[in-house]
């Protein structure tokens, strides 16, 4: 049955209230004020393909909104693995999202973070992370890893608030690809798709 107005506005605000006190806390680890819009979440993950029947990587969950879009796009939460980095985060996630395969840990130390799906193969790879606060050779080297973790030809989905991309072309390695300008976003967000031709 669908949220009334009153209770989704309530968790609207809740989300935003928690997201700005951990921003206070730790702005290098969060990157924004306010959590993702909608508009913006269902724009990340209109590259999911629900059909290829593989699961979806999330990284950085964070109140939960990009949860909500890839859940809505038609994964099912059993099909879906997201790594968040704080545990308050983490711990209300666990609480909205029944069956998500929530996992506490690092998203630049995959191999050890995601244990026992360390081998497994994503559709694609949905990214919050704020990659501004790090080196460019720690993003390059993320998307790197994120790229093995796909198929040839499939995305990885990255958030940013910056004018370019946050991780540069390398070598020919993988395209990058402006994929969106959300204006309906606080701050206004531009994404990004990485990718290697099969």
């Amino acid at each position: 049955m669908p949220m009334n107005l009153p209770s989704r506005i309530a968790r609207k605000f809740d989300d935003e209230i928690r997201f700005f006190k951990r921003w206070m806390d730790r702005p290098r680890n969060v990157g924004a004020i306010m959590p993702t819009s909608g508009v913006a979440a269902r724009s990340m993950t209109s590259v999911i393909n629900p059909a290829s029947g593989l699961p979806v990587l999330e990284l950085g969950p964070g109140t939960g909104v990009i949860t909500r879009a890839i859940l809505a796009r038609g994964i099912a939460p059993g099909n879906l693995v997201s790594v968040e980095f704080s545990p308050e985060f983490y711990s209300r996630l666990k609480l909205d999202f029944s069956g998500v395969r929530f996992i506490l840990g690092d998203a630049f130390d995959l191999d050890r973070t995601l244990g026992e799906f360390g081998r497994t193969q994503f559709d694609s790879v949905i990214s919050g992370i704020p990659l501004l606060n790090f080196g460019v050779s720690e993003r390059v080297a993320l998307i790197e890893d994120l790229l093995d973790r796909v198929p040839p030809g499939r995305p990885v989905m990255q958030f940013s608030y910056g004018p370019t991309s946050p991780v540069p072309p390398r070598s020919g390695s993988f395209d990058v690809i402006h994929h969106d300008f959300v204006i309906r976003n606080v701050p206004p967000a531009r994404l990004w798709l990485y990718r290697r031709n099969g």
